[in-house]
């Protein structure tokens, strides 16, 4: 492979010459509101671009490595990210990792971002300079792109991706030849193996840091990707770019049409996807055992650590009961949620989860929702809120509000702590068993989305729905880094939350369930004596009295403050599902965040240190919570009556105000919260009683 060059002709402009836009959108990044800035260096701005399935962010990844964040531009709820590229040299520059798309003139939400990114309409005038991701496996195609994204006139780089994949097809990418009719560097890369990343750099160096705009040696054409105008220039400038013919492997493809054909099959397809999930839960309870003991452990010395360092009194229990036990009681599960993503990433990677679409689209056309619906849902086992926010795309109306409507019965990461603690209860000592149950949530989910799609698109939702078209990617072998990044940034964000609403909660929590006091009563009172006259006799009995004594009084207590109070005001609603007073308490506090609802749990029983004085795991203090009965806090019917409510129920505010938002009225939110409550709360009754 030819190492490249830049072409002949290539200009070289100053940035605010050749752009007055751009040049007032610099001055004012750089003097507003401080006039010492004017002399200070702006880092430079580079807009990644591509179609969908090209790697674009496989290889933002390679390049940025951890050094990213999640932003929105002002007045756009599209989501992208922004990182931090650092050459050889030391030069930096932040690259804008913008959404697929496949035209910048669609009206989609995407396309109009990114058309308006590179028109510098939206954040801080237009960036220094593009880079172009296509697919060397597709070229004819995504040469369209790149000619309308060339049109736009920014400093531009074309990454030739997955070369490594082309090379073995037999077709060789000739950088120099390519550089030459396109008018700007062209780099045949990998993301997945690195290859050519150092070049790119170099090139984007060269290029949009010293504003080198394109300048070939034929226009590009005038018109969209699809017309025929733009099929022929691809089609001739393919033919010149590619320095042998592609040859197909003839076994390899047929390999690939049988798993086309099991994976896309109706039934068959739907079978793999059910297979699939279950094995990925289970892998996840098996491998995230030893990490998870691990955390507990390390919670458990800290809370030990603390009591041991505070005298007993209101301090060492909010530190020990309400900020360390709150917290870990929700952090344990944060290795599940790295694994879960981390191998979801790898089969969305490998080319799998297309197919799992096509498998599902028949399917979901016969609950009246459309194909489009398909990634929004996707998006929805993460959070809830990207998912409604996808629903953009839909073009539909009425389909986008029967999308919007079962978008929360998705199951999402917020869940899984709440999944892994009841599922660790009903199948304690079991893996295998408690992965199919985590994958029977993520099904009763589904299932209970798509009727209740079919319910709307029957009576007021009316209507017809669209086929379903997406691009199956090509079979390849997954990036494990790319997975892993994508692991660790959820894994931020979850430990973002529980550094601070979980936090709070936990504070106040503790707070409602520590106060008011009360004096002991006379049964504590008599306990106490008791101990004090067997102390000589027996010291073992005198111990046990006063153990005795302190778990009375510490119900006592509970029963009396505030969380106790609360939780009795509302424990009729929820004993016929198997609730008490303390699990009350903490569903209606899950309501702010479903995952805060063991965190609640671990502050209201009192799971701190056991009587004995030694600090037990997080998980198993709050598995043997007990109620004011004595009795288990934790029966088996009130768990899988639990595991059946917080699979259905609305438990997320910040939901709620999104469908209001997206939907221009809190109607469809109150109808949501209501529809979704009844139904959750119908379905974990028939499981209490049937498992009484």
């Amino acid at each position: 492979m030819r190492g490249s060059c830049l072409p002949s002709g290539y200009s070289v402009h100053h940035s605010d010459r050749s752009d007055p836009t751009r040049s007032s959108a610099r001055h004012r990044r750089a003097n507003h509101g401080d006039p010492t800035r004017a002399q200070r260096i702006v880092t430079p701005r580079i807009a990644l671009l591509g179609n969908p399935n090209t790697g674009k962010s496989t290889l933002f990844n390679r390049l940025c490595g951890m050094r990213t964040k999640t932003a929105n531009f002002p007045g756009s709820t599209v989501a992208h990210q922004v990182g931090r590229c650092i050459t050889k040299t030391g030069q930096e520059f932040d690259l804008i990792d913008l959404p697929g798309i496949y035209s910048l003139l669609l009206e989609l939400p995407e396309s109009r971002l990114c058309s308006e990114c590179l028109e510098g309409r939206i954040g801080d005038g237009r960036p220094d300079g593009a880079l172009v991701v296509l697919d060397a496996n597709n070229l004819t195609r995504n040469l369209q792109f790149a000619a309308s994204a060339l049109r736009r006139g920014l400093p531009t780089v074309i990454a030739i991706n997955m070369a490594d994949l082309a090379e073995r097809r037999g077709l060789v990418i000739d950088e120099h030849a390519a550089s030459e009719v396109l008018g700007v560097p062209v780099i045949a890369t990998s993301a997945r193996t690195g290859q050519g990343m150092d070049r790119l750099l170099d090139a984007l160096t060269k290029t949009a840091l010293q504003s080198r705009v394109p300048k070939p040696p034929q226009p590009y054409p005038a018109t969209e990707p699809g017309s025929t105008t733009s099929a022929l220039w691809a089609a001739e400038t393919f033919s010149q770019i590619a320095a042998h013919p592609a040859r197909t492997d003839s076994a390899e493809m047929t390999i690939h049409d049988r798993l086309d054909a099991a994976f896309t099959h109706p039934l068959l397809g739907i079978l793999c996807f059910a297979f699939m999930m279950a094995l990925l839960f289970a892998s996840i309870y098996w491998l995230a055992q030893f990490p998870m003991d691990a955390v507990d452990s390390i919670f458990a010395w800290v809370g030990s650590a603390v009591a041991a360092a505070i005298p007993a009194g209101t301090l060492q229990d909010l530190l020990v009961n309400g900020i360390v036990g709150g917290v870990s009681a929700t952090v344990v599960f944060l290795p599940q949620i790295v694994l879960l993503f981390f191998l979801l990433a790898l089969l969305e990677d490998s080319g799998y989860l297309a197919r799992a679409a096509f498998a599902v689209d028949r399917t979901m056309r016969r609950f009246g929702l459309p194909g489009q619906a398909f990634m929004p849902l996707l998006s929805s086992h993460a959070c809830a809120l990207p998912g409604i926010m996808a629903t953009r795309l839909i073009p539909d109306q009425r389909d986008r509000l029967a999308t919007i409507f079962i978008a929360p019965f998705m199951s999402c990461s917020a869940r899984v702590p709440v999944y892994a603690l009841l599922t660790g209860i009903l199948f304690a000592g079991r893996p295998l068993a408690a992965g199919m149950a985590f994958t029977a949530c993520y099904l009763l989910g589904a299932l209970a989305g798509l009727a209740t799609a079919a319910l709307l698109r029957k009576t007021i939702l009316r209507g017809p729905t669209a086929p379903m078209m997406l691009e199956l990617p090509d079979y390849r072998l997954p990036s494990v880094p790319a997975a892993f990044k994508i692991a660790v940034d959820r894994g931020l964000i979850f430990l973002k939350n529980a550094g601070s609403v979980i936090l709070a909660i936990a504070i106040v929590m503790w707070w409602l369930s520590a106060y008011p006091k009360s004096p002991s009563s006379a049964e504590c009172a008599s306990l106490e004596a008791r101990a004090v006259e067997v102390q000589v006799a027996d010291p073992e009995a005198a111990e046990a009295l006063r153990a005795q004594a302190s778990r009375i009084d510490e119900r006592e207590q509970q029963a009396g403050s505030f969380a106790g109070q609360l939780g009795g005001l509302f424990e009729p609603a929820f004993a016929p599902i198997g609730l008490d007073r303390q699990l009350t308490v903490a569903v209606l506090t899950s309501f702010l965040a479903r995952e805060v609802f063991t965190t609640t749990v671990f502050v209201l029983t009192g799971a701190g240190h056991d009587a004995d004085g030694e600090d037990s795991g997080t998980l198993e203090r709050v598995r043997t919570a007990t109620r004011d009965g004595g009795l288990p806090l934790f029966t088996l019917p009130t768990s899988a009556s639990l595991l059946v409510f917080f699979v259905l129920a609305m438990q997320c505010l910040p939901t709620l105000v999104v469908v209001a938002r997206e939907t221009g009225s809190w109607k469809w939110a109150v109808m949501q919260f209501v529809y979704m409550t009844a139904v959750a709360y119908g379905a974990a009754f028939l499981t209490y009683r049937l498992m009484t």
